[in-house]
């Protein structure tokens, strides 16, 4: 099967073509170990999961590598602000070896509770000081760094492509030079490499290099570590749209002076998780945990239901109203699974009654990950009274390769019945969706269209009204 992606470089939906036949390089860019993980962070690497179980569906093999990053991220991307594990360990009163043990343990643990696949390869920022120390030394080789006030800096100058996939042109980059950040810096989008403590006295990371004791730049880890693991050339590179104008933009910069050759075929960018006053963020201290849902009696996979309601390349906007719907979706659907494996004596042989709603699922997630429309054939195939419960339970599992709920092991739940209160939910987005029609935002009303169907409730559009149903 054909899977299509948009390509943030190309800026178009392209059909995917692997550089080794049957397998996938996937590169991720992973946590910052400084603080919990906020439920905007865990959809981008829910997307990033669906992706590798679409991959893994559609049989190829698949090389998942993310980074750790447990040294050198500051508080601005562009080289400003403050070390975050230093801050954190300073407000935290522990070591920043502590901090980074105690955080990365954390986030597995919330991704394991959410279903998300581990990479293959997961690597730690500490441990490949080397790596990038050798991947600094061929830029300055090659003649691509300057070294000012301690510090070893990327010239963007020396790399004419730099920008390419931000769309960052030379009235973008001049209006940069307005922008007073680093004295040190020939050009404000030029970014260190590797800081010396010239620059960062009694920093409590560093580590010998030919360029005095230091640490290095954020961006650097991902380029050294990447190609270490999935070499100079592979396939995807994974990440939030936040990423792209600085950290992936320097990321490509750095590594493609280094080799001389493009480094990664296809950028796959996930929107953001938004809340009622914007973009979740650490920093402003707006955000929720996987835990702040849990202690308000959610599942985690209630949060993993709910981000499936929305296109990864959409803003999906949080609030607790639609993670209960996504919750009484989610439940409705487990209860179901659990009376068809009964009805079958949990094995549902070779019955493949199902797979027309399969097939339409898988191509549906292959067409750039739409699985708010996969999702209406998960409800559709439930609906159909002609196929028999094997047939069912066959497609079901077959659909969950990719959904990640892990049907076939279903625990003991009781899937509570609709109430007054969801009712005046859905009448509530049936009226936004009339007014969004009424003022032709179609996108607005397609938007609530499928979400709705995502939950496993079908609307009809009449000349009097809009019914709806739950399948």
């Amino acid at each position: 099967m054909e899977i299509q992606l948009y390509n943030s470089m190309s800026k178009k939906t392209e059909t995917f073509t692997p550089i080794h036949k049957e397998a996938v390089g996937m590169y991720a860019c992973g946590p910052t170990v400084y603080n919990y993980a906020h439920i905007g962070n865990l959809r981008t690497y829910i997307f990033e999961d669906l992706l590798k179980r679409l991959f893994l569906t559609c049989g190829y093999e698949v090389r998942h590598v993310m980074n750790i990053t447990d040294v050198g991220h500051l508080t601005g991307d562009a080289d400003d602000g403050e070390d975050k594990m230093v801050k954190s360990s300073r407000e935290k009163k522990q070591s920043v070896w502590d901090i980074a043990e105690f955080y990365t343990k954390a986030f597995f643990e919330d991704t394991d509770r959410l279903n998300i696949l581990r990479p293959t390869v997961s690597c730690k920022a500490t441990e490949h000081i080397g790596d990038m120390i050798a991947l600094i030394r061929t830029l300055e080789e090659k003649g691509y760094t300057y070294e000012a006030g301690g510090n070893i800096y990327f010239s963007i100058d020396r790399f004419p492509a730099y920008g390419r996939l931000a769309r960052l042109d030379a009235q973008d980059l001049q209006a940069g030079a307005r922008i007073a950040v680093d004295e040190n810096k020939r050009n404000p989008h030029d970014f260190v490499l590797w800081f010396t403590n010239s620059k960062y006295e009694n920093h409590a990371m560093l580590w010998d290099s030919p360029w005095g004791k230091g640490y290095p730049g954020w961006h650097i880890e991902c380029s050294a570590m990447s190609m270490k693991y999935l070499g100079n050339h592979f396939d995807i590179h994974c990440g939030g749209i936040d990423h792209i104008p600085v950290h992936h933009t320097n990321e490509i910069a750095q590594s493609e002076a280094a080799t001389g050759e493009t480094w990664v075929n296809y950028w796959i960018h996930g929107e953001f998780l938004i809340l009622d006053k914007g973009k979740m963020s650490k920093s402003s201290g707006s955000f929720l945990t996987l835990q702040t849902l849990i202690d308000e009696g959610f599942d985690p996979l209630d949060y993993r239901y709910f981000c499936l309601g929305a296109h990864y390349r959409s803003q999906l906007k949080f609030s607790f109203e639609g993670l209960k719907a996504a919750s009484q979706a989610r439940r409705k659907l487990f209860a179901k699974v659990r009376a068809l494996k009964e009805s079958c004596d949990g094995s549902p042989g070779a019955d493949d009654s199902g797979k027309p709603y399969a097939d339409r699922f898988l191509a549906d997630a292959a067409d750039d990950l739409n699985l708010p429309k996969a999702l209406a054939s998960v409800w559709a195939l439930l609906k159909d009274d002609t196929v028999s419960a094997a047939g069912k339970l066959n497609a079901l599992y077959r659909m969950d390769a990719v959904l990640g709920f892990d049907l076939p092991n279903l625990k003991t739940e009781t899937a509570p019945a609709a109430d007054e209160e969801e009712t005046a939910r859905i009448e509530a987005l049936l009226a936004e969706r009339r007014e969004a029609k009424a003022a032709r935002d179609f996108a607005r009303a397609d938007e609530i269209r499928d979400r709705l169907a995502a939950e496993g409730i079908r609307i009809k559009d009449t000349p009097d009204a809009t019914l709806w149903e739950k399948i």
